[in-house]
């Protein structure tokens, strides 16, 4: 175990699973406390690093590589030539010639795979950065004293502040969240000057927060299965159709101007507080199968669960609608389901 995580059981919290944190008393803490804090280690980083860093990006990322310029950090996919994502991330430019994405953990190596199939013709690296801890803030930034040296966060979503070697890019959701990016050695003291001011809970508590916004993060049991639009990746800003081309480009943008798209993202309530797997059948009244779980989280209250789901577009919030025999309940989406250009997006 490394200095970060021994420090993390040190603190009190409980490692349940490579991907999952837990700290007491539990997260129901989250909604009384107005500051929170949340090891983020379901989440990685990806480098990808050279002189022909931005080109080489360029060609593979649905995200117009420009745009990423040090403030606004886009969203991104990367697909294959059928257009099916093989992971999709969120885009950080660093440093003159370096750039990190942002993605769930069980795809940092997979996609360091896929893209080194292509990395020997540019001049590039791609490293995973294992050296790095990723922290949640949800709810007001707790004070930090001068020695913290963090930068300023920024008041936009999915827009980052930079100060040496510390990165803090602002999320979506009902209240504050950032999400902080800092070499582990320093994340130690990091935490527990923010600790002072803030409650540390598991990581649950941020995945909860991304249902609500709405966003989903494919992990190794999505790869290379859905078209991103399917989980509104381009009604938030994850897909430029003005950039050119990069691989999958054409299937994706066939999708979209043809309206081929029959299943969209939905946010929804289930029944029960015990989690359900991955890819769990939603059937509707009939029997039919209409749509799969993408995720689920119990919520903080322990009596339902909070999901996210790949539902048939034919399906609406009046449909009686199954997992197993648990209802499941539709809940409105916090974002119109359109085409969102991230060119409106840098811009502003």
């Amino acid at each position: 175990m490394n200095d970060w995580l021994a420090h993390l059981t040190a603190a009190g919290g409980r490692q349940v699973d490579e991907r999952l944190w837990q700290f007491p008393p539990d997260d129901s803490s989250l909604g009384a406390t107005p500051s929170c804090l949340s090891p983020l280690s379901h989440l990685g980083i990806l480098e990808c690093d050279g002189p022909d860093a931005a080109r080489f990006l360029q060609g593979q990322t649905s995200a117009n590589v420009e745009h990423a310029n040090g403030e606004f950090a886009p969203l991104t996919t990367f697909c294959t030539p059928k257009g099916r994502m093989i992971a999709n991330a969120e885009l950080l430019k660093v440093g003159a010639e370096r750039y990190w994405l942002m993605l769930d953990i069980s795809l940092v190596a997979p996609l360091a795979t896929q893209l080194g199939k292509y990395a020997p013709f540019y001049k590039v690296t791609l490293n995973p950065r294992d050296d790095l801890a990723l922290i949640g803030v949800l709810g007001t930034m707790p004070s930090l004293s001068d020695e913290a040296q963090l930068p300023a966060p920024s008041d936009i979503d999915w827009h980052m502040s930079q100060q040496d070697d510390t990165v803090l890019v602002r999320h979506p959701g009902a209240g504050s969240r950032l999400l902080m990016i800092l070499p582990q050695a320093r994340a130690v003291s990091v935490w527990n000057q923010m600790q002072r001011n803030a409650i540390a809970v598991g990581n649950a508590s941020w995945q909860r927060a991304d249902i609500d916004a709405g966003v989903a993060w494919l992990t190794a049991a999505h790869s290379d299965s859905l078209l991103p639009q399917m989980i509104n990746w381009e009604a938030l800003g994850g897909i430029s159709f003005r950039k050119g081309c990069y691989t999958g480009q054409e299937i994706v943008a066939r999708a979209h101007f043809r309206g081929q798209v029959k299943k969209r993202l939905q946010i929804a309530t289930l029944e029960g507080g015990t989690a359900v797997e991955i890819g769990s059948e939603i059937r509707n009244a009939d029997g039919k199968r209409v749509g799969e779980v993408f995720q689920a989280t119990p919520a903080a209250d322990a009596t339902v669960c909070d999901l996210l789901v790949v539902l048939n577009t034919s399906e609406s919030e009046e449909s009686r609608l199954v997992v197993g025999d648990r209802k499941l309940t539709l809940r409105e989406l916090p974002y119109p389901l359109e085409r969102l250009d991230p060119e409106s997006v840098v811009a502003a």
